[in-house]
């Protein structure tokens, strides 16, 4: 069924049909907010904004095909409120400072869970690389990798061309491969 069809549907009454847009939507909205904002959670709160947001004015959606572009716009503004919001606080440096040293952080933790840190520890570390990339290369990223969505899907969500994509997750992959061999070479 199309999202136009479940569109209609949701418009008759018929909300089950919204949860299947929201099931269809929810994870490339999820990641275009992530590419825009840069912190996960903050992401996820948006995109449960932007598919409220859509639920709300759907009646308002002229052209009922058009709903995934429609809805990623409504994303785009959700997060672009949040930036200019001066409600964000900023987390005081403070919190960050541990009160033991690494010694006492590992002590008495097996190999296993040393490996296991260790992993968690490079996956924060590439996502802090990945949010601190440019906006274009970020959101290419993160809705490729995380929503495993086409490059022509990418191009059409974007507005660009399948060659552009291919651009910038190139130039995204090559920044992050420097970025991360650098601090490798510490």
């Amino acid at each position: 069924m199309s999202d136009g069809e479940l569109v209609r549907q949701t418009l008759a009454g018929r909300s089950q049909a919204y949860e299947e847009l929201v099931r269809r939507w929810a994870g490339r909205i999820t990641a275009m907010c992530h590419a825009k904002v840069g912190r996960a959670p903050e992401a996820e709160d948006l995109a449960q904004e932007a598919l409220l947001r859509g639920f709300r004015s759907l009646s308002s959606l002229a052209e009922p095909e058009k709903f995934g572009s429609w809805l990623c716009g409504i994303a785009v503004h959700a997060c672009l409120d949040w930036l200019k919001s001066k409600e964000r606080t900023q987390i005081p440096f403070s919190v960050l400072s541990r009160d033991h040293d690494a010694e006492g952080f590992l002590g008495g933790r097996s190999d296993a869970d040393c490996c296991a840190l260790d992993r968690e520890e490079e996956l924060s570390e590439l996502m802090a690389e990945v949010e601190a990339l440019p906006e274009d290369y970020r959101e290419v990223v993160m809705l490729y990798y995380y929503e495993d969505v086409t490059y022509r899907d990418l191009a059409q969500l974007l507005g660009v061309s399948a060659a552009t994509i291919n651009a910038r997750l190139t130039k995204a992959r090559a920044m992050l491969r420097d970025r991360l061999s650098k601090k490798v070479g510490r």
